[in-house]
């Protein structure tokens, strides 16, 4: 997906100006922001679990009804231009969010790749690391807490800094 002046459209447009199906195509797959958090009520400190949403398929790394997350999820938060730039819990591999701060895609994106197995060939993704939330109770989630979603996917997987000038 080029725009008329041969850039990717996540080099060319803003998030604001994403097509639904650019916008949809940017998720890299990784299934960290379907991880739940915990956050320290007096301090706002947030923690990564590897409990996944009980939507989650593990293996795919998807959610397993989309269309009715939120519906199904109360408190599943929908990503939109907004909201990447609200939430201090987006991973720093994140698309959105990489985007949004005018950083290129990681070499494993399958926009980049043209493959959805590459994030998880890379390490990136919740694949094999994750328990549901099916069946446990909140109290329960500290005992899963983890560090690995909020982590860089390492120095070989950085993007460039800024493409601004890149074609």
């Amino acid at each position: 997906m080029r725009d008329s002046g041969n850039k990717p459209f996540w080099r060319a447009k803003t998030l604001e100006e994403m097509t639904d199906e650019e916008w949809e195509a940017l998720c890299d797959g990784c299934g960290r922001c379907c991880l739940n958090k915990l956050e320290d009520y007096d301090t706002g400190e947030i923690v990564w679990t590897n409990v996944a949403c009980s939507l989650l398929d593990g293996e795919a790394c998807r959610c397993s009804d989309y269309e009715n997350r939120q519906e199904t999820v109360p408190d599943c938060v929908g990503l939109n231009p907004r909201t990447v730039r609200e939430i201090t819990w987006l991973p720093p591999s994140c698309a959105y969010r990489l985007v949004d701060e005018r950083r290129d895609l990681y070499w494993w994106h399958h926009l980049l790749s043209g493959s959805h197995e590459t994030v998880h060939q890379a390490g990136v993704s919740v694949r094999g690391r994750t328990v549901s939330e099916e069946g446990m109770e909140l109290d329960e989630f500290e005992e899963h807490v983890v560090e690995w979603p909020d982590q860089n996917p390492g120095e070989g997987n950085r993007p460039s800094k800024n493409y601004e000038n890149n074609p």
